[in-house]
């Protein structure tokens, strides 16, 4: 089987004077790859993506001057140096046979300097500077510089350009009324507001020449208060066509908005059906983006007319063989992305080189490198959670004679309970892909099996990924029969009544309030459901997107109380990117939030908690059921009997350190070790 099983996604497509191999781009993802310096990183990063079928690829965003860089010194195409460097990258991603294109971002007010520049002197609620509003000459400067920029790109060998009109960036913040109070030929009515766009367009056209990939992304829906109508999309479509635009991409919400777009939580494909509305309004290609993760998703998207092609990001980061494996027919062999953010979205914002929770090598193909062993060796690693079984996968890869010891009846650990998570559904298809994965692996796998020095001692290399148990914070009554653990709610093993209290409120804190406080399919599952919780609306109606009657979430079944030690407010914690999202949920849910709090005493009537050290104002809060989240502690009973006999091990995951169930760092430590084993 080579693909026909997905005919729309392997279908060419003619673009005139080039024809793409399938229909998908591997949208553009900010690596930090280039900021880096090293460019045979770089080289490395998009060759073995092309290498693995992807047959159009869009580069992270590349400022065109120094005011449009996202951060000071943010990669871009100035010099010399920097042709040669980008001709390094376009060079070994045509010599695995692919595409490339450079997406060309000016970040005007969402700019981290104190140069940045806007339509209008007013900051955005995501920076801490007050933009400059651009006058006539410096916006002959941004056209011009983008249009040197899309020369450049082409001398260094790429395929064609994108530019970044969406997500709140500089042309969309030309469109929008929300950020342009212009009055001049700039501002005004949306034959001005979009003059810009359309001018970039022209001019980046007249620059490269009419055989070369010109990708516009436009913002479908800019979910902000008086961002675009649809009628302005569909206006500003046909003038980017006409302009010269090759393909138009789809951008969705500023980065400013309160509505999430691409996390785990999102529903699948759920915002395609503004390009399907789109879809005969323009003659050039529509690509859909934003929660297109699987084969059959995108066969779907194009199967139901949606969009001429589809744009999958992180999907590529999750696993480079993608298309490759899809087209063979081995797509249940494709390591899903699971839209987490935690080691792409929340590392670019960190300042760190992104990379991917399932697939520690994304961004690090140069040095972690799944080499054969020299010397295969017979291997226990007992733990079959995630990172015993990163570390078993990887050390089977390599040839070592792998056996995985689980005292459970089935794999996944941690896992297990994250996927019934309502927003975390995607983890049911991760711990799928490790059943297939483990199954076909030269991997002894033993079920149900506790190990002991005994079973271990002949084993010439064993790695103990025991995981956690979780922690006691020793407060008086925790023994009483309404008190239960997160494990014992999640797996379903107690009732849980109306009224409960929640004592820790890191990301188990906040996983167990939003198990608990739905009712009903989860809206991940339920696109019009999930639009309605979010307020997303139509921007027909009006502009932006925006709903007019605002988010509307199902209400909660159970009163809930959220509390933790720490002072501030609960879910500083979580992911940088997502977090938000997490807090913005259970508040719509009415999910009672507290920091600083003391436990005092847990009584039958609820818990007593007082405020802070002092232990100030001591009170009941009445509960049915109070739920212990409390952390985990390293669970290393083995490891210390192993320690007893003299058998050397090696631990990883949650074993090694317990903090918050990092599948993160519990992935990437497994498949390290394993590497050099």
């Amino acid at each position: 089987m080579t693909g026909t099983g997905f005919p729309r996604l392997f279908a060419p497509l003619d673009l005139g004077f080039v024809t793409l191999p399938d229909r998908v781009i591997m949208g553009s993802m900010h690596t930090g790859l280039e900021e880096t310096g090293d460019w045979a990183r770089v080289a490395a990063f998009y060759a073995e993506r092309a290498r693995g079928g992807v047959g159009l690829m869009v580069t992270g965003g590349m400022a065109p001057n120094s005011e449009g860089a996202v951060l000071p010194g943010a990669a871009g195409l100035f010099t010399r140096e920097d042709l040669a460097n980008h001709a390094r990258v376009t060079a070994a991603v045509h010599a695995e046979g692919g595409r490339i294109a450079m997406q060309i971002l000016h970040a005007g007010r969402y700019a981290y300097s104190d140069g940045a520049v806007a339509p209008s002197a007013l900051r955005s609620p995501i920076s801490r500077h007050v933009p400059r509003e651009l006058d006539a000459a410096g916006i002959e400067k941004q056209i011009a510089d983008i249009a040197t920029a899309a020369a450049r790109a082409r001398e260094a060998g790429y395929d064609g350009v994108e530019i970044m009109g969406s997500e709140g960036y500089l042309l969309n913040e030309f469109l929008a009324p929300h950020t342009n109070r212009r009055s001049d030929g700039w501002g005004g009515d949306f034959a001005h507001r979009m003059r810009l766009p359309v001018e970039v367009v022209r001019r980046t056209r007249a620059a490269v020449g009419a055989d070369f990939i010109l990708i516009y992304r436009l913002s479908m829906i800019d979910l902000v208060p008086e961002g675009q109508t649809w009628d302005e999309v569909v206006r500003l479509a046909r003038a980017v066509e006409a302009a010269g635009a090759t393909i138009i991409n789809t951008g969705i919400g500023w980065h400013e908005a309160r509505v999430p777009t691409i996390a785990t939580s999102v529903p699948r494909a759920a915002f395609t059906w503004l390009t399907r509305r789109l879809m005969g309004e323009v003659g050039i290609p529509l690509v859909a983006s934003n929660r297109i993760n699987a084969p059959e998703v995108a066969e779907a998207v194009l199967a139901e007319g949606a969009a001429d092609m589809v744009s999958m990001a992180r999907p590529f980061l999750a696993d480079a063989e993608f298309l490759a494996k899809a087209k063979a027919g081995r797509a249940g062999a494709i390591v899903p992305c699971i839209a987490c953010n935690q080691a792409c979205l929340d590392h670019t914002f960190e300042r760190k080189v992104a990379s991917c929770l399932v697939n520690p090598r994304a961004g690090h193909e140069t040095e972690l490198v799944y080499a054969p062993a020299p010397r295969p060796r017979r291997i226990a690693v007992v733990g079959a959670g995630p990172a015993g079984i990163a570390a078993a996968l990887v050390a089977a890869r390599r040839g070592h004679a792998v056996t995985l010891f689980e005292r459970a009846a089935a794999i996944g650990g941690q896992l297990d309970m994250a996927r019934r998570i309502p927003g975390k559904e995607e983890f049911e298809g991760l711990l799928a892909y490790y059943r297939r994965a483990v199954a076909a692996a030269d991997i002894d796998l033993r079920l149900g099996t506790e190990a002991s020095p005994d079973l271990l001692a002949p084993f010439g290399a064993a790695i103990v990924a025991t995981g956690v148990r979780p922690r006691d914070p020793g407060i008086p009554g925790r023994q009483l029969p309404h008190v239960l653990g997160y494990v014992d709610v999640l797996r379903g093993r107690a009732p849980v009544g109306e009224r409960v209290v929640i004592v820790g409120a890191g990301g188990i804190g906040f996983d167990v309030a939003t198990f608990l406080a739905q009712d009903g399919p989860s809206p991940t599952t339920d696109p019009a459901l999930w639009r309605r919780e979010w307020g997303v609306g139509d921007p027909a109606l009006t502009r932006g997107g925006l709903a007019a009657e605002g988010p509307r979430p199902g209400p909660s079944p159970r009163e809930i109380t959220l509390l933790q030690r720490k002072p501030g407010r609960p879910g500083r914690g979580l992911g940088k990117t997502t977090g938000w999202i997490h807090r913005l949920a259970l508040q719509g849910k009415g999910v009672v939030m507290r920091g600083g709090v003391t436990y005092e005493e847990i009584v039958p009537e609820g818990i007593i908690v007082s405020d802070g050290p002092e232990r100030a104002d001591p009170r009941l809060i009445a509960a049915d059921t109070v739920v212990i989240c409390a952390g985990q502690e390293p669970e290393r009973s083995l490891l210390d009997a192993l320690a007893g006999r003299g058998i050397p091990a090696e631990v990883i995951g949650g074993a090694d350190r317990a903090a918050e169930l990092d599948a993160k760092r519990a992935i990437d430590q497994g498949s390290r070790l394993a590497a050099r084993l």
